[in-house]
């Protein structure tokens, strides 16, 4: 994957993230819980990026936790 494609889906991330918290009300709470979901997965989808993680995102076994 390319810098500039791999910058593009960050942006979009970001940028969905920042208008669910805008938008949608929410309790303080679930918004905490949904920003760190997204941030842990944004983490391990950069790790099998850059360093090739193996089967914790869509490879492997089947046991994965996120799959493509």
């Amino acid at each position: 994957m390319s810098l500039i494609s791999l910058l593009v889906v960050l942006v979009i991330v970001g940028a969905a993230l920042y208008l669910v918290n805008a938008i949608i009300p929410m309790d303080a709470k679930i918004k905490t819980i949904l920003n760190v979901v997204v941030v842990v997965v944004v983490l391990l989808w950069l790790a099998d990026v850059f360093v090739g993680v193996g089967p914790v995102i869509g490879r492997g076994s089947g046991r994965s936790i996120i799959t493509r």
